[in-house]
């Protein structure tokens, strides 16, 4: 039996497991402050590598359905989602209406992105 994801959702399920591990690459060390720099700097690589593993393919395959444009968009829309739940659970920082507030303004940015022409 074969599976085939579609194009047109590959990229977004493949982008959101990149940033994910990109998240933990460039944000998870920060509760390990007393780690020694060098040994931070190994490990976000080796997660970060995980991360082009992820990131390529869908970039790849997302190109099919997507312009480079929309998939950089969709790629920045989902950073941010991932972001926001990574701070608030992990690094457990408040959510603020500034921060809200902006994201709100890229996503407005995103829409136009994937609008008809004007």
């Amino acid at each position: 039996m074969t599976f085939s994801i579609p194009p047109q959702v590959a990229p977004i399920l493949l982008l959101s497991a990149s940033n994910l591990f990109m998240t933990v690459a460039w944000y998870g060390h920060l509760r390990f402050t007393d780690r020694p720099l060098p040994l931070v700097i190994l490990v976000s690589w080796m997660i970060a590598l995980l991360e082009y593993c992820f990131a390529v393919p869908a970039n790849r395959i997302g190109y099919r359905a997507y312009s480079a444009a929309e998939l950089k968009t969709i790629q920045e829309v989902i950073t941010l989602v991932v972001f926001v739940g990574f701070s608030a659970i992990y690094l457990k920082e408040p959510i603020t209406l500034n921060q809200l507030v902006g994201f709100a303004f890229i996503g407005l940015g995103a829409f136009f992105i994937f609008r008809a022409p004007l």
